[in-house]
């Protein structure tokens, strides 16, 4: 749990998490969210960047050993997943969400090499819907894909429900929970919010401020 609260409390001091439970955002699906999140936001600070760099890569070293390529899902997980790479010294390649409209048309951009165990980085997942689009898509270009590693979750049953009916492994530096549990710590959010800001975990599609 440790490790957990770290990242976010370094995702809500960058500014790539946002929580308001009276103003909520809306997302291009249309739902009403308490959160924001963009973690691309935290390339931007060093000591953050190189924070969450490493906990990934350990995460990596102790779930996924066998590890023999990385690959991030465009567009969010190209940057985490290339300086994981390189730390680690692994071929890096990325799986785009549609196929390149000109040239050779690629969906996969990097060596393609049948048979290898790939690790897959993803920034955030909410549903798992385009995060397990990719998979199918390095898993049908002859990868054996070991997992994928996400950032933040938002901890959806239908997320859990998705990654369980595909076979993959997904582990997570932090969610939501452990961000609520964080923003109170920091004052972030009041204590009176808490029970709103949890419903709309359980409930997305219906959730509403009052």
């Amino acid at each position: 749990m440790k490790t957990e609260l770290e990242v976010a409390g370094m995702l809500l001091k960058a500014g790539a998490v946002k929580l308001n439970a009276k103003q909520p955002f809306t997302w291009a699906s249309g739902w009403k969210s308490p959160i924001y999140c963009d973690n691309r936001l935290t390339l931007s600070f060093p000591e953050i960047r190189s924070f969450i760099k490493n906990q990934l890569c350990q995460t990596i070293r102790n779930k996924f050993p066998q590890v023999q390529a990385i690959a991030g899902v465009a567009t969010a997980g190209i940057p985490q997943g290339a300086l994981v790479a390189d730390s680690m010294e692994l071929p890096f390649l990325y799986v785009r969400s549609k196929p390149k409209g000109h040239g050779m048309e690629n969906l996969i951009e990097g060596k393609i090499t049948t048979g290898q165990k790939v690790v897959v980085i993803e920034d955030l997942v909410s549903t798992g819907g385009s995060s397990l689009q990719a998979i199918h898509a390095l898993r049908n270009a002859g990868f054996e894909v070991l997992g994928m590693i996400a950032i933040f979750s938002y901890g959806f049953d239908v997320a859990d429900e998705n990654f369980t009916k595909a076979q993959v492994t997904l582990q997570v530096l932090s969610d939501y929970n452990a961000l609520l549990n964080k923003a109170i710590e920091l004052n972030y959010i009041k204590k009176e919010d808490l029970g709103l800001l949890q419903s709309w975990r359980n409930a997305p599609q219906s959730w509403q401020t009052n």
